[in-house]
């Protein structure tokens, strides 16, 4: 093929890509063969994604497909996309993970650990002002990670600071905190927006109802599951972030609903748009589709402790009853990756390569029904669309795969709203999605650890949590990446999470926003879009 004919190729190839007439895997398995590797854009129309100079002004409008009546901006109860958009508006972290993935100083500016790696000291920033003119102190961190830290507690984050043997201020602006057992992580671990920080109240408690924080936006209004309304914060201390005056975020759960108001101009950006229409949207004028690749992954997570689901045999039954690959190009267009099973994928250090994922085999699923006891079996899947975009349609094609095995799926409609107070953590079987964290240790001890308040299969492994230990610990990374391999096995293998996949995260803008690199760790730029992008 000459060069001239070797270039026309491509720019057809192209063109019937974003006509939508071929997938996007199809589209680079072609280019691969060509010996072009990267040429998909992260924009599907093919337009620029960044802008260089960041611009100051106006009211910046964004709708998500996440949101509930039953919100709040409490710390310990942030769950939904839109209540960690929101604290990340309104608070800082101590540490930072940026849009190249590397972790960066915040509200500390630097930190040191003894060889060991279980104390830890940060030194604070100088000069941070919470959004009433109040100084930041180390006594504010101290109470913002303590109000985490009771046996009682139903925080996220709890398995994050469980490891902590004590914590205080020497001084104004130094933190010491000492942990049970050496973890090379902690830094990253601390950039949570459950760890945002309040300031602290006389007694040490945490002062979090004045949605006093340190961030680049005060919180004017909130109307849990319809809308939350920010004003700049005129004296925050970072000098290149926070550029719109204003922002307004909107829960607009149907995805139809949510691409309409993109189109006709009412608001600025939207998350979770749908893959089957993504190649349609981005052929209209002024819209800009762009993805991103990280750790986001859609589960349907199994009570281990609820029969039928606390029989092994019957889990891998229902794991060999999933075609992963069909339910990836049928849900996701080929807009992500297949999953194993575990919440570790591509963009994670320590990624097992080798670790294959459960292959669609309904002879062998039924192997396993007899092995349970039974020659078939009924179950009850709850979905919503709030759990992800085409949550409901996985579940229906989840059926039609199963059926073929013996195994009759009751696909239960539940409502968007309320879905993660009523459904996630109480029904038995569920759809999920979890945007997942900068690390293999964050993501197991926030997910999969024994007692975690977010372990949504209850899953508790003797070894695995003991190889969780060791492996936080472990300085060598070749042991250290043995661990994580043998832990995603382990999940795959015994776990009651089935992750058929791994989604590249879909939002969309018109062109009257912009924005720089863009963070993969989780969508909408990291969750921190509201001080990120401006208006042009």
């Amino acid at each position: 093929m000459s060069r001239q004919n070797h270039h026309e190729y491509i720019k057809r190839l192209q063109e019937i890509f974003v006509a939508g007439k071929i997938t996007r895997r199809e589209f680079v398995a072609k280019m691969a063969a060509l010996g072009v590797v990267a040429a998909l854009p992260i924009t599907l129309n093919h337009k620029p994604a960044e802008a260089a100079s960041p611009q100051k002004g106006g009211v910046l409008l964004l709708a998500m497909g996440h949101g509930s009546t039953t919100e709040s901006y409490d710390p310990a109860t942030l769950a939904s996309g839109f209540q960690t958009v929101m604290t990340r508006a309104m608070n800082n972290t101590l540490t930072e993970i940026d849009s190249d993935n590397k972790l960066v100083p915040s509200l500390a500016e630097s930190w040191e650990s003894t060889p060991d790696a279980a104390k830890w000291i940060f030194q604070l920033r100088k000069g941070v002002e919470f959004q009433n003119g109040r100084s930041l102190t180390a006594k504010d961190v101290v109470a913002t990670i303590n109000y985490h830290r009771g046996e009682k507690t139903k925080s996220s984050v709890k398995p994050i600071v469980k490891p902590i043997k004590s914590i205080r201020a020497d001084g104004k602006y130094t933190l010491v905190i000492e942990l049970n057992e050496g973890n090379a992580d902690f830094p990253y671990n601390l950039d949570r927006p459950g760890l945002g920080v309040y300031p602290a109240v006389d007694d040490g408690s945490l002062d979090w109802i004045s949605g006093n924080g340190t961030g680049g936006y005060i919180l004017k209004k909130f109307e849990p599951g319809v809308r939350a309304y920010f004003e700049r914060n005129s004296n925050y201390w970072k000098e290149d972030r926070a550029f719109v005056d204003a922002a307004e975020l909107l829960s607009i759960k149907d995805t139809s609903a949510r691409t309409s108001a993109l189109v006709t101009n009412e608001v600025h950006v939207i998350d979770q748009v749908d893959p089957k229409t993504a190649h349609l949207l981005a052929k209209r004028p002024g819209i800009h589709v762009e993805e991103t690749t990280g750790p986001l992954h859609y589960t349907f997570p199994m009570l281990m402790d609820v029969p039928p689901f606390n029989d092994n045999n019957v889990r891998l039954a229902i794991k060999y009853a999933l075609n992963r690959e069909e339910m990836l190009n049928h849900i996701l267009k080929g807009h992500g990756t297949v999953g194993k099973d575990n919440p570790i994928g591509p963009s994670y250090r320590y990624y097992s390569k080798e670790l294959e994922p459960i292959s669609y085999d309904p002879e062998k699923a039924k192997f396993y029904l007899k092995k349970a006891g039974l020659s078939e079996l009924s179950v009850k899947l709850s979905a919503a669309d709030a759990a992800f975009a085409g949550a409901v349609d996985a579940a229906v094609l989840y059926k039609e795969h199963a059926a073929k095995a013996g195994i009759n799926i009751e696909v239960v409609r539940e409502s968007n709203d309320g879905y993660w107070s009523s459904v996630w953590l109480k029904k038995p079987w569920c759809a999920c999605y979890w945007g997942g964290y900068a690390t293999e240790d964050l993501m197991f001890s926030t997910g999969y650890s024994a007692g975690a308040a977010w372990n949504d299969t209850h899953w508790k492994n003797a070894q695995f949590n003991k190889l969780l230990t060791q492996a936080r610990a472990e300085l060598d990374e070749a042991k250290r990446r043995e661990m994580y391999a043998e832990m995603q096995r382990m999940l795959r293998d015994e776990g009651g999470a089935i992750v058929p996949m791994f989604a590249n995260a879909i939002d969309a803008r018109t062109d009257k926003v912009n924005h720089g690199k863009v963070s993969g760790i989780t969508p909408f730029d990291g969750r921190r879009i509201i001080e990120r992008w401006w208006l042009v």
